[in-house]
């Protein structure tokens, strides 16, 4: 899941793009309202958390703005300001949440997945599909043979080909998702982690495969 970060306070900003990292979420990380518009605009992101106070347009702005534009994107305010006319206004001008400052890391957490999710079959924090199951909580990999740790971008691909089964998601896709379109990465890093996570699928033996469409990209079938 890939989410884009409009925070000024930059020692903030770097302190919550670590803690999501470590959650396993892929994040860009802006600094003012413009950046904010653009990235959205040039991205493909799950999720925004918005500051209101930045510079150059502020995060209200923003949002009325991409909301104008026809984004649908879940929305997190993040703001210093407590009272109840300040929450309002950020819901009404399209939030889908709002957390105050400070805010503890656990409820951070709690508002993102509960803004995220997509439909019932999330609600018990596993995708399933063969005799796999993940486990969006502990992203943890299982079969009845066995279980396996997945590592942040491991467990990122899984998720989104586990949300998809059967169908193709390109070369192209994993990189916009999950390195951002700004990433300095190579394309073949997709490879690389395709293939520990083939490596992953043997060891537990797991009853699907990744399988590869020749310059198109890769599914998960069932063998």
């Amino acid at each position: 899941m890939r989410i884009l970060l409009a925070e000024d306070e930059r020692s903030l900003s770097k302190a919550i793009v670590a803690l999501l990292e470590k959650n396993n979420y892929s994040v860009d990380a802006v600094y003012d309202g413009e950046e904010a518009l653009s990235y959205i605009e040039a991205g493909n992101y799950d999720a925004v958390i918005l500051d209101i106070m930045m510079p150059k347009r502020d995060g209200i702005s923003a949002l009325r703005e991409m909301r104008a534009r026809g984004y649908g994107i879940p929305v997190l305010i993040l703001s210093a300001r407590s009272e109840v006319d300040d929450k309002v206004l950020g819901l009404d001008s399209g939030a889908n949440d709002y957390l105050t400052k400070p805010f503890s890391v656990k409820e951070l957490l709690a508002r993102i997945r509960a803004m995220t999710r997509k439909g019932e079959g999330q609600l018990d924090s596993t995708l399933k599909f063969g005799n796999l199951i993940l486990d969006l909580a502990t992203y943890e990999l299982s079969s009845p043979n066995g279980i396996v740790k997945l590592a942040n971008k491991e467990f990122q691909m899984m998720e989104m080909l586990m949300h998809n089964p059967t169908h193709l998601i390109s070369t192209e896709r994993f990189m916009e998702k999950i390195w951002g379109y700004d990433s300095d990465a190579e394309i073949n890093v997709v490879w690389v982690y395709i293939s520990y996570l083939r490596k992953k699928l043997t060891s537990i033996g797991a009853d699907v495969e990744i399988k590869a469409h020749r310059n198109s990209g890769y599914s998960l079938e069932i063998i």
